[in-house]
C-alpha cells in the first residue's frame, strides 16, 4: 500500500483547518482506549465497560497502520478528564462522562503525549479531530445525590438545568432542557443559555484548539443544546466543526448547518444501512435520500458520511455478507461529504449494540492483509486521486444516475475527472449479468478503468458503459488518463 503515501503527500502539502480544506479529507475514527496500548500489546485483555489501556502514545505508534489505508485525518475520543467511578455501566473509558474541562484524561496520557500526537499526525500530512461535549457533565448516581462542587469550572447547580429526564424526543424544548442518562449515571445538563456558560465554553474551546494544534472538532449531542449556542462556539474554535444531531430527517439535521460547519450524516445512514444489510433493501429510497439531502442541506459536502460509529451496531452485526459490506463501505467513501470509517471496520468487527461495538482493535494484530483493510485503502486511494486531479471534486454533488431493485449507480465529479460507482445488494451469491449505465459523463470512445479489478473498458458512443456485475461486488470507474502516476492498476 506504499503508493498511497505518494498521493497523501501530494494532497496534503499545506496543513490548515478551514471547512474548505477538510473537504478532501478522509477520517478514521479512533476510540482512544480501545485502539492501541503504549506497550504495543496485541494480547492484553479488554473487559466490557472497563478501561483497557489504549493511549495517545499507542496511537502514535500505529499511525502508519491508519495512513496506509489512505486516511488523511484521525478523530479521537474526548480528551477532558472524566469521572473515575466504577458505575453500574462501567468506567468512563469512552470519554463522554466529563467532570473537568481544564484537565486531560490521565488514562489516555499527558499534555505532552497529546501534543506529540498532533505533531505526529501533522508530520504525516494528516489532521487531528478531537471529540468534545458541551451539553453535559456526568455523575455516578441519581440527580438527588449530585455533588456539583466536583465539577470544573461549573461547580454549582446554578450552571445546570433543573433536573428532568428527557421524555419526549419530538419536543425540542424537552430535548434541550432535560437530562440524558438515568438514575445510575446522570448526565447533568448544562444551562447553555446562560451567557457565563457560553463565555466559558467559547474561551475553553479556543484555548484547547490552540494549545494542542487541533485541526477539527466532532461535537457530541448537538441537538440537546439550543441552536444559538453553536455559531459562537464554532467561531471560537476557529476550525471545522461537525456535530452529532441524531435524527433521520434532512430538514431537522440540515437546519443545524446554519450554525455549524457540518453534521454527521444520519439522514443518509438510515437508508444506506437498510439498502445494503440485505438483498431486499431499497435502492430507490437510498437514491431519493441522496437527492433530498443535497437539496436540503446548505452544503452536503461538509457532512460527515459514515456506516459505523461507537453508538450504532456494527454493520457486520446486521449481515456477515462480505459483498454487501464492501458495497456499503464504498458508497460511504464515494458519497458526498467527508467519509468516516470507524476503527475495526477494516477488520470486519461485528459487535452489536453499545458497549459490544466498542471492541479493542489490538487482538486483530492490526492485520494489514485483511480483505477490508486493503479494500478501504483502494477506495480511499481513488477518492484521494480524484481530489488531487480536480479539487472541485469535493464540492461536486453526487448524482444517482441509475437504480433498479438491486443496483444503484452514482457519479461524482466533473466530466472526465469523475468517479462512477455501481453498487449492488445482491450479495456474495449474486448472479453475473451485464448492466448498461448511462449518464456517466465519460467521453465517448475514451478508456475508463474499473479500479477494484484493474480492468479497462471503452466508453460507448452515447457515453454509457456496460458493466460486468457478479457475486454482488461493487464496481468503481475512473478515466484511465487521470490515473497516470497514481500507482493504481500499474498506471
Amino acid at each position: 500500500m506504499h503508493y498511497l503515501s505518494l498521493i497523501l503527500l501530494q494532497i496534503t502539502a499545506a496543513l490548515a483547518a478551514t471547512p474548505d480544506q477538510w473537504r478532501g479529507r478522509s477520517i478514521y475514527q479512533v476510540l482512544t482506549d480501545r485502539f492501541a496500548r503504549t506497550d504495543g500489546s496485541t494480547t492484553a485483555a479488554c473487559a466490557v465497560g472497563q478501561y483497557c489501556g489504549g493511549t495517545w502514545q499507542g496511537l502514535i505508534n500505529k499511525l502508519d497502520y491508519i495512513k496506509n489505508m489512505g486516511f488523511t485525518a484521525v478523530w479521537i475520543s474526548p480528551v477532558t478528564h472524566n469521572i473515575e467511578d466504577h458505575t453500574p455501566y462501567g468506567q468512563a473509558y469512552h470519554g463522554y462522562w466529563q467532570d473537568d474541562l481544564y484537565s486531560l484524561n490521565p488514562h489516555f496520557g499527558s499534555e505532552s503525549d497529546l501534543k506529540a500526537l498532533s505533531s505526529a499526525l501533522h508530520d504525516r500530512g494528516m489532521y487531528l479531530m478531537v471529540d468534545v461535549v458541551a451539553n453535559h457533565f456526568a455523575f455516578d448516581g441519581s440527580s438527588t445525590t449530585i455533588d456539583y462542587e466536583k465539577y470544573r469550572p461549573f461547580n454549582s447547580s446554578e450552571y445546570f438545568h433543573p433536573f428532568c429526564q428527557i421524555s419526549n424526543y419530538d419536543d425540542q424544548e424537552n430535548v434541550e432542557e432535560c437530562w440524558l442518562g438515568d438514575s445510575k449515571v446522570e448526565l447533568t445538563d448544562l444551562n447553555t443559555t446562560r451567557p457565563d456558560v457560553q463565555a466559558l465554553y467559547n474561551s475553553w474551546i479556543s484555548d484547547l484548539v490552540s494549545k494542542y494544534n487541533i485541526d477539527g472538532l466532532r461535537i457530541d449531542t448537538v441537538k440537546h443544546v439550543q441552536k444559538s449556542f453553536w455559531k459562537p462556539f464554532n467561531d471560537a474554535a476557529g476550525v471545522y466543526c461537525v456535530g452529532e444531531a441524531l435524527h433521520g430527517d434532512p430538514n431537522y439535521v440540515c437546519d443545524y448547518q446554519n450554525d455549524m460547519d457540518g453534521l454527521m450524516n444520519y439522514p443518509l445512514w438510515y437508508p444506506l444501512t437498510r439498502a445494503f444489510q440485505s438483498t431486499s433493501g431499497s435502492m430507490t429510497d437510498l437514491a431519493n435520500e441522496v437527492n433530498s439531502i443535497k437539496a436540503t442541506c446548505g452544503d452536503s459536502n461538509l457532512l460527515g458520511t459514515f456506516l459505523e460509529n461507537h453508538d450504532q451496531p456494527r454493520f457486520a452485526s446486521l449481515t456477515s455478507d462480505m459483498a454487501l459490506t464492501k458495497n456499503a463501505i464504498a458508497f460511504t467513501i464515494l458519497a458526498d461529504g467527508i467519509p468516516i470509517i470507524y476503527q475495526g471496520q477494516e477488520q470486519h468487527y461485528s459487535g452489536a449494540v453499545d458497549p459490544y461495538n466498542r471492541e479493542a482493535i489490538w487482538p486483530s494484530g492490526y492485520d494489514t492483509s485483511s480483505t477490508l483493510y486493503n479494500f478501504i485503502g483502494t477506495v480511499n486511494h481513488i477518492r484521494n486521486q480524484a481530489v488531487y486531479v480536480d479539487p472541485s471534486y469535493t464540492i461536486w454533488r453526487a448524482m444517482p444516475i441509475y437504480t433498479d431493485a438491486n443496483t444503484i449507480a452514482m457519479r461524482k465529479g466533473n466530466n472526465d475527472a469523475q468517479v462512477v460507482g455501481v453498487f449492488s445488494n445482491k450479495g456474495a451469491n449474486g448472479n453475473a449479468y451485464t448492466q448498461k449505465i448511462s449518464g456517466t459523463g465519460f467521453t465517448a470512445g475514451s478508456t475508463v478503468v474499473e479500479i477494484l479489478g484493474c480492468t479497462k473498458l471503452t466508453v460507448a458512443s452515447d457515453g454509457s458503459i456496460n458493466v460486468q456485475m457478479g457475486a454482488g461486488a461493487p464496481k468503481i470507474f475512473y478515466p484511465a488518463a487521470k490515473l497516470a502516476g497514481s500507482g493504481m492498476c500499474s498506471l
